[in-house]
């Protein structure tokens, strides 16, 4: 009990000390909402649509695997026992053929999509990082450890049409 009244004393404490430090440099606050900033990012529309492209080629090649595969069923039904059994093995192997396909497609755009993330939030850091400096904010937090944000502080709109900008003349 006196450990878990330490940590909150301490705690206080630091905030107290946190509240006078940000009320002495009288610096300017704002937050961003990352979740639309990202969403309403042309660069994420257009690689989303890329990958959609991408999925949907994909899906086209193993419809194209899985037709195969029930050619092969249909064709097994007119075979003698001997013919009938190495087309069995042959079915077997193209479903794991398929099985493959749909692993490494699945985890080529699973890895696309990630590096796609990662980059755009990146960039997104950066345009916040130096929007707060070239105006003069000591602090833009993240929304999403936003408890109340009054809406004049939200620099959301300012990120996404520097971001956008940026985008369009690339």
């Amino acid at each position: 009990m006196k450990k878990f009244l330490s940590v909150i004393l301490i705690g206080i404490f630091l905030l107290s000390m946190s509240g006078v430090s940000l009320a002495q440099t009288e610096g300017k606050v704002g937050f961003v909402d990352l979740s639309k900033s990202f969403d309403e990012y042309q660069k994420t529309k257009d690689f989303d649509r890329e990958l959609e492209k991408k999925g949907d080629a994909k899906q086209n090649q193993r419809e194209n695997l899985v037709k195969e595969i029930r050619k092969m069923r249909e064709e097994i039904e007119l075979m003698n026992d001997k013919a009938r059994e190495k087309k069995e093995q042959d079915i077997e192997a193209k479903i794991k053929v398929l099985q493959e396909f749909d692993q490494d497609a699945k985890a080529m755009l699973t890895k696309e999509r990630d590096d796609m993330v990662r980059d755009i939030l990146k960039e997104m850091n950066d345009v916040i990082q130096e929007y707060g400096e070239n105006n003069g904010y000591s602090i833009i937090l993240n929304d999403r450890v936003l408890l109340y944000g009054n809406a004049a502080l939200d620099l959301s709109g300012e990120i996404i049409k520097i971001l956008n900008n940026r985008y369009n003349k690339k």
